[in-house]
């Protein structure tokens, strides 16, 4: 099914540095400085997640409206199809259809990764993608602990070839300190599903623990994980993630100095922040802010971040997701039509960034 909201050239997808549509977004005249240059999609109903096929489309799922996506470069323009519908999917509050994955053999067994809330738990799905019509989906994990909130929803491979998946503790913070529980956790798995060779417990697939609600991952230049979290009162978390590591939740919120709980390296107010999304580009961590409704860059040198800076404070609404484009721009979605933002004519919207 074909829908509206194409609204950008092919080049403003595809290529680097262009000013994109006239109108679209912020004047590219201040170069050297991120700016968003074009609007890649409109009409949307809460994006969220994103992830790039080798041709250079994109396939985006909706949290709400069970959707599978794919935007494609024809002649021109963007188009928006619908390529398939997660019938499992039960949407509430925040649960529902959140992150994709793609394959990084995709090429050959062109095979997609969705973590959806269904009516009994979260589940990781495998399914193949055909053209423009998605497959049966098949669940490769089951039985993480499922919330109306908390439920994390991340998938990125890493370097090594297995598949991380992000949770949260489903408004149970005992669960994130529960060896035995999936909530609260970053997982590490193969394509299969089965826990990951190398993960700290053979037989589960626990990568990291103590996590409240992890809703962005993102590996660095020299394959580092990072993780995004959602502090509770006071203080949001950037994590530096190491096999084994237990990042506190609910003990510590924030740095606690606690021998044996990972300490953030960076923190912000939940005002600021309330993050979601992450990317790695340019040398930089990129952090999308719902609650914070900005776009957060995180220089880096080496592991150690520097000072954050914000952009498009209040200019776009709530951020859900931000992505690496294959020319090396970002993508970055809002998340105003989730219930907790006031929404725009447009909205929810793909924004194309250039960092710089």
């Amino acid at each position: 099914m074909r829908r509206p909201g194409v609204v950008c050239s092919t080049l403003a997808l595809l290529a680097v540095g262009v000013a994109g549509c006239a109108g679209a977004g912020e004047p590219p005249s201040d170069t050297g400085r991120p700016r968003v240059t074009a609007t890649v999609a409109t009409g949307l109903a809460v994006p969220w997640g994103i992830a790039f096929l080798p041709d250079g489309s994109a396939v985006v799922t909706e949290r709400d409206s069970r959707r599978v996506l794919r935007l494609a470069p024809r002649g021109e323009s963007v188009e928006v199809t619908e390529i398939g519908l997660v019938e499992e999917a039960a949407p509430e509050v925040e649960a529902g259809l959140l992150g994709v994955a793609v394959s990084p053999e995709f090429a050959s067994d062109h095979t997609l990764f969705l973590y959806a809330t269904t009516a009994r738990d979260n589940t990781v799905f495998k399914v193949a993608l055909v053209g423009d019509h998605l497959g049966t989906p098949t669940p490769i994990l089951t039985g993480i602990p499922k919330g109306v909130i908390h439920d994390g929803g991340r998938l990125a491979f890493g370097p090594d070839g297995f598949l991380y998946v992000s949770t949260g503790e489903t408004g149970d913070p005992t669960l994130a300190q529960d060896p035995e529980s999936l909530a609260g956790k970053i997982l590490r798995i193969t394509p299969d599903g089965d826990p990951a060779p190398g993960n700290p417990d053979e037989g589960s697939p626990v990568w990291s623990l103590g996590h409240r609600n992890v809703q962005g991952l993102a590996f660095d230049a020299s394959g580092q994980l990072w993780a995004s979290e959602f502090g509770d009162q006071t203080f949001d978390e950037l994590n530096r993630v190491t096999r084994g590591g237990n990042y506190g939740w609910p003990d510590v919120e924030g740095r606690g100095g606690e021998p044996e709980y990972v300490d953030p390296v960076l923190t912000w107010s939940t005002e600021d922040a309330s993050p979601s999304g992450l990317a790695f580009a340019h040398g930089a961590l990129w952090m999308a802010a719902l609650r914070g409704q900005r776009l957060w860059q995180i220089p880096l040198d080496g592991d150690t971040p520097g000072a954050p800076v914000g952009l498009f404070t209040g200019d776009y609404g709530r951020l859900r997701t931000v992505v690496s484009t294959p020319t090396g721009d970002l993508w970055v979605a809002t998340s105003n039509r989730d219930g907790r933002g006031d929404p725009a004519d447009l909205d929810d919207r793909i924004l194309l960034v250039s960092p710089g």
